[in-house]
């Protein structure tokens, strides 16, 4: 693929934009300058290349993990506070990266993104029933009627069927690691709410077989590998 091309693929702006920034000399490839647009490069093996002095490598699909903060919000267009999609390189945005389902403004946590349709689709659908593990903090302390209750399924306002865990587990007296299917809007505090508790905090730990990493800072963003990528198909 030429250098052109595979600027543009990562989300360095149009292909004019591409063939400007490699003939102002911005670009080296594997440690060599290169100010020709139409340079040719094979893909066969990982490509590393660097734009201004910032290092990146050729992905054909971006597949992230964001370690959410409190305060913003997973939309492109927020109404209240400040988009997730500030925490990214611009380029990541700009090659069209989308959240992989969405977490409320106040809840933390483990958050995926990608520019693969398919893969959003495969851990968004209500039929993959990807299993994610929460920590609530709640309010009042747990007792085992609530415990009992998540498990055996509590009916939600407005719905007409209950909605059951596949785990509720007791950390401490103040702490729940509740783990869900489903993906319903404020799923977790409802549930929590219809057990007669209420969650003060919300933080997503796990994505099937994924944890969220213990070195990934709040705020930050890494790119997931292939055995990343394997386990979070594993549930």
């Amino acid at each position: 693929m030429d250098l052109e091309r595979i600027l543009f693929s990562q989300g360095f702006g149009t292909r004019r934009q591409c063939r400007g920034i490699v003939a102002d000399a911005r670009v080296r490839v594997a440690g060599a300058l290169c100010t020709d647009p139409d340079a040719d490069f094979p893909l066969t093996a990982p490509l590393d290349f660097e734009v201004d002095g910032q290092p990146w490598r050729y992905r054909e699909k971006a597949y992230l993990a964001l370690n959410k903060p409190a305060g913003y919000e997973c939309s492109r267009d927020p109404q209240h506070h400040l988009s997730v999609f500030h925490l990214l390189p611009p380029q990541l945005t700009t090659r069209g990266v989308q959240c992989v389902g969405r977490l409320d403004q106040d809840t933390t946590g483990l958050l995926l993104l990608s520019d693969d349709g398919a893969f959003v689709y495969a851990f968004t659908s209500p039929k993959r029933k990807v299993p994610k593990v929460y920590l609530a903090t709640t309010r009042h302390p747990l007792d085992e009627a609530q415990l009992a209750a998540l498990v055996e399924g509590v009916l939600l306002h407005g719905e007409s069927k209950p909605s059951a865990a596949l785990a509720a587990v007791r950390r401490d007296d103040h702490l729940l690691e509740l783990s869900v299917v489903e993906g319903k809007y404020h799923q977790v505090k409802r549930m929590v709410a219809a057990a007669g508790n209420r969650v003060e905090k919300l933080h997503r730990e796990r994505i099937g077989g994924f944890a969220l990493p213990a070195t990934l800072a709040a705020g930050a963003w890494c790119w997931l590998d292939e055995a990343e990528l394997a386990a979070l198909r594993r549930e």
